[in-house]
């Protein structure tokens, strides 16, 4: 069964999520600060985090930078009451995967923690082939254990991040539009989230990019989208 953090200082939204989650088969703990919700995150054995910007003691922020510092890679699913993009865009640069502004829908919510969770498969590759691993201009992705290396170099991506770099140099030169990347890569489909999209490219582009003005793995397609350098 999967093991869920929630840290909400809302007493009635924590347990509000945790009662849907239950529902849905996950086990639950709940905190209610930021310093007792990092605590639990880097000492517990949790396959998601929900995590509240605005937190008492730490903020969300604070918390999601110390847990990406520990180099943990547990998904981070955040929710903010502000609609500002800039916090939505604060929050996926610091290290979270998703957001949600509340008030959200447990619709939603669901979905939203359903798709962090699955861990399925790299999209198959266009040549038919079926392999464990995927080279390409010094790049090297080790399918089954999650690892990414650049010039023997060895990556740490937060699982979105490798998702979406496996789904792009899967399919080399293929120009995918905002939209698709967040059915194919978050496994639905809401209008209004391409910044989500956006924050997760631009991380990923420092990781694996050795001067972003001219990158060698991840290119733009002008007024389209994003797509892999070709072979």
């Amino acid at each position: 069964m999967k093991q869920v953090l929630i840290v909400e200082d809302d007493q009635d939204i924590s347990d509000l999520v945790k009662i849907h989650l239950t529902d849905n088969h996950y086990e639950t703990t709940q905190k209610f600060n930021g310093r007792d919700g990092l605590k639990s995150a880097l000492e517990g054995d949790f396959d998601l985090v929900i995590l509240d910007l605005m937190l008492p003691e730490m903020d969300g922020i604070e918390v999601c930078r110390q847990i990406r510092a520990n180099n943990m890679q547990l998904p981070i699913l955040m929710l903010t009451a502000r609609s500002e993009e800039i916090d939505k865009v604060l929050g996926l640069e610091t290290g979270a995967d998703d957001y949600l502004t509340k008030p959200f829908g447990i619709r939603e919510l669901i979905a939203r923690v359903k798709a962090l969770l699955r861990r399925s498969g790299p999209e198959p590759l266009n040549n038919g082939s079926d392999r464990s691993k995927i080279e390409l201009h010094g790049l090297s992705i080790d399918l089954p254990k999650r690892n990414v290396e650049v010039h023997g170099n060895k990556l740490e991506l937060t699982p979105k991040e490798f998702d979406l770099l496996v789904h792009l140099a899967s399919n080399p030169g293929i120009t995918f539009s905002r939209d698709e990347l967040l059915s194919k890569v978050w496994g639905y489909e809401f209008s209004g989230y391409e910044h989500t999209v956006n924050s997760h490219i631009n991380r990923l582009r420092n990781k694996v990019e050795k001067d972003l003005n001219e990158p060698q793995f991840i290119l733009t397609t002008w007024g389209v989208g994003y797509r892999f350098k070709d072979k």
